[in-house]
């Protein structure tokens, strides 16, 4: 996995994006309405976790489950996980 990766998903009028950095050790973005509100250095293969929360009142926590590979590079796979519930964030080109 030598390219950078975008995840996006709108979720209750909120704007949710995940951005991962290039290669096997890239820093992961969490944005919730274009504001960043979790990060991680780097991610490793396997599942990658972030949580954050919807700003409405009161606040809605969500999980992103971010699932790297291991042996094979390929595109990660991004679930955002709200309320029991999985949703599949599809990938976004940003150009």
């Amino acid at each position: 996995m030598g390219n950078s990766h975008h995840f996006h998903l709108d979720q209750g009028g909120h704007s949710i994006t995940v951005n991962v950095g290039p290669g096997r050790d890239g820093e992961i973005e969490l944005l919730v309405n274009g504001k960043v509100v979790a990060y991680q250095k780097d991610h490793q293969p396997g599942m990658n976790v972030l949580t954050g929360e919807l700003p409405d009142e009161p606040a809605h926590p969500f999980r992103i489950l971010l699932r790297q590979p291991r042996l094979i590079p390929s595109v990660p796979r991004c679930i955002l996980l709200m309320d029991g519930v999985e949703h599949p964030m599809p990938e976004r080109l940003v150009i």
